[in-house]
């Protein structure tokens, strides 16, 4: 069983920056960011494939979302810029068969 907890988020003005954190117990070959606004359906935001160097992005992220892993430490993170009020969401960690607790990111 591999345990996900996710660190970084917070509240930020529009136009700038925060780092998603998640730490996973474990290893995983895929992991990936989701997020669910209110009132809204969960949608995936990013997501990597250790080991065959592919990426996903979300249209609404790209160019703004970077991710990147820290394979030594099974750590996944998410860089954000010019966060924008839409981006305001709970973020979540998740693997192909667990989920974090997620990390509230605010802009306003």
């Amino acid at each position: 069983h591999v345990q996900l907890v996710e660190s970084g988020g917070g509240s930020v003005q529009a136009g700038g920056s925060l780092r998603l954190s998640c730490a996973a117990s474990g290893y995983t070959y895929c992991m990936g960011w989701f997020r669910q606004a209110p009132g809204k359906e969960r949608e995936g935001v990013a997501a990597i494939f250790t080991g065959y160097g592919l990426s996903y992005y979300a249209d609404s992220v790209k160019g703004r979302f970077t991710l990147s892993r820290d394979n030594d430490k099974n750590t996944l993170y998410l860089q954000m810029t010019s966060l924008q009020i839409e981006d305001t969401a709970l973020y979540y960690c998740a693997t192909t068969a667990h989920w974090g607790q997620g990390t509230q990111v605010t802009v306003s």
